[in-house]
């Protein structure tokens, strides 16, 4: 945004409020509702009567390239179909809480400090204010709607309900502030133009109703030529206190100008979608997220047509999904490629599923969906083929292995739908994501929490190897799908290892975890293998070389549980993980014994 974008110029508080009420100035769809409780409408008015700052307003010139849904300022109604002149950026509280406090002519709605819905009205105390004690904002009171003040029994304490009773007890509502001669002369003949009150209305006038007169506001006026995303980062600037305002907003409010409602479309055609339980590992998707593969899609298609085109490469359009590129993001773009992700995103849950990923709670990454959901939307039929499948496999892999979905991810998805697209279609070789993963063995005794990818990529591959419980001999997946209480607990036990002086890194890493169920969990308890081996083998009422069987189903060694040797296990089960991120990953992986021989012993 240049420096001719905007201008700056100050504009009488009359003539902002006039274009309030007739509809000239507006807002956009995505500006929230307002919400300001009384006490803070009093500061403002009082700010305003003493001519004190109470910051700028910024308005965007109407009729550009940039469209937007827009709506009356609350309270204001202006004749249907009018369109504005500017739409307000900042300054949409004060503005409302002036208009709808001494223009609007009838009870304010507003909030409590409690934030309960109140109605009153606004008034000045005339001698509070004359007094010269009196801090201003305490001259200046909310009034119930009807206009009298009750105890908490319901009492009437004090009664202002018609301009008789306002006059004699010098309460000013400030509805009239802005012309106030009406009830200026009802003062005057209830007083009998008695001259030393007619002086005090004189001074009163003075010293507070004519600051509202003359009072001039800064506007920042932004032109009507201002991109959508310039819109969009003036407006977070201006908004640090509050909450953020979303590209799925803007997008909202622009595609709303076209008569689309993007927010209902993502409830009940994309979020609809998704609700058999078979796609519930996509319940976590946000509608940004959504929109991002919407984005690698169009900017994709952009890109493609300039190639087809002719078009230098230097000059290519980008393909990706930052901010930037979802805000350029066309209606005409949306509703061509939005149904193609929507199946993408059901073809990425399918997928994961093959993948032993279930839960949203073990999901490595949920950043790797959007690429996921675009590569086979974009790949189509031709993702479909278990070679095809093979490579997206492992391009997924890599990525959780590798941790390489958990930073600032939008330039990586911008390489990856070209990158896996072409591999799947044999245009081009292995993808950068491939390329450039790398899993260290050491990483290995660092994971010991969910919260990392690659702690839940063990999880998943050990589903994937054919896990059972050990009691039951179920599926751990079958398992896991009926019963909520599955979940990862270690092979030999934290109490046992401590007793035994083995060292916590090693024992509490992933390396001597796996999927069980809590009951069998709990047979376990802190006993030693040997000791539980036994147990698991009468609870089953099975033989012990059953259990073994199915403990082997999770890539653990129970020979080494048998003897309780905890350093031979933890080598064996270490370089057994490690075989299964290999294979996944495509890679070679060296083992190194020497780094945790001695603390396992």
């Amino acid at each position: 945004m240049t420096d001719e974008a905007f201008s700056i110029d100050k504009r009488p508080l009359r003539d902002l409020l006039r274009q309030v009420e007739d509809g000239r100035a507006q807002l956009p769809e995505f500006q929230r509702g307002w919400v300001w409780p009384h006490p803070n409408i009093t500061a403002l008015l009082a700010s305003v009567s003493q001519g004190f700052p109470v910051g700028t307003v910024m308005t965007l010139q109407s009729g550009g390239d940039v469209r937007f849904k827009h709506r009356p300022i609350e309270g204001a109604t202006p004749p249907p179909g009018t369109e504005p002149e500017t739409l307000v950026l900042d300054g949409q509280q004060r503005l409302t809480s002036l208009f709808q406090s001494i223009r609007l002519g009838r009870p304010v709605e507003t909030q409590d400090v409690r934030k309960q819905r109140v109605s009153g009205w606004f008034y000045a105390d005339m001698r509070a204010v004359l007094d010269g004690q009196t801090d201003r904002e305490d001259a200046i009171r909310f009034l119930p709607k009807d206009r009298m003040v009750r105890n908490f029994r319901g009492e009437v304490l004090e009664d202002y309900s018609t301009p008789e009773k306002e006059y004699e007890a010098h309460l000013f509502p400030l509805r009239y502030v802005m012309n106030p001669r009406d009830w200026e002369s009802g003062y005057q003949d209830f007083w009998d133009f008695d001259k030393e009150k007619l002086r005090f209305w004189r001074d009163f006038d003075e010293e507070f109703v004519r600051r509202f007169d003359r009072y001039q506001m800064p506007v920042i006026s932004l032109g009507k030529n201002t991109a959508r995303q310039a819109v969009c980062q003036v407006f977070e600037n201006v908004n640090t206190g509050g909450v953020s305002l979303t590209v799925f907003e803007l997008l909202t409010a622009t595609f709303a100008a076209d008569e689309f409602d993007l927010r209902r479309h993502w409830k009940e055609e994309v979020k609809a979608a998704w609700e058999a339980p078979e796609y519930r590992i996509l319940k976590d998707v946000s509608n940004t997220d959504f929109l991002q593969s919407v984005t690698l899609l169009a900017t994709a298609a952009r890109h493609e047509e300039a190639v087809t085109g002719g078009v230098p490469e230097e000059r290519l359009p980008r393909i990706g999904c930052k901010r930037k590129d979802m805000l350029e993001l066309s209606l005409d773009e949306y509703e061509r490629f939005a149904p193609l992700v929507v199946q993408g995103f059901k073809g990425a849950a399918k997928f994961l599923r093959q993948q032993y990923v279930f839960d949203t709670r073990f999901l490595p990454y949920g950043t790797q969906l959007i690429p996921l959901a675009a590569i086979l939307a974009q790949a189509g039929q031709d993702a479909q083929s278990a070679g095809a499948q093979a490579k997206l496999a492992r391009w997924y892999w890599c990525g959780v292995f590798g941790e390489l979905y958990g930073g600032s991810t939008e330039t990586r998805f911008s390489h990856d739908l070209p990158d896996v697209v072409g591999w799947i279609r044999g245009t081009s070789g292995e993808p950068r994501t491939v390329e450039t993963a790398q899993f260290a063995p050491g990483r290995l005794l660092t994971l010991r929490t969910r919260n990392s990818a690659a702690y839940k990529g063990i999880y998943a591959l050990l589903l994937k190897a054919g896990a059972m419980d050990w009691r039951t001999g179920e599926k751990a997946e079958i398992t896991g799908y009926f019963d909520e209480s599955i979940d990862i607990h270690h092979i030999f036990p934290k109490a046992w290892c401590h007793a035994e002086g083995k060292d916590p890194d090693l024992y509490n890493s992933i390396v001597n975890k796996t999927p069980l169920t809590a009951r069998t969990n709990r047979i376990i308890g802190g006993n030693a293998p040997s000791d539980y081996l036994v147990k698991l083998a009468k609870s089953a009422e099975t033989t012990a070389e059953q259990v073994q069987s199915h403990i082997r189903s999770h890539l653990a060694a129970p020979e080494h549980m048998a003897t309780d040797d905890f350093p031979a296990f933890f080598a064996a089960r270490k370089a057994a993980l490690l075989g299964r991120v290999a294979a996944e990953m495509g890679k070679n992986i060296a083992d190194d014994l020497v780094e945790y021989a001695d603390a396992a012993g």
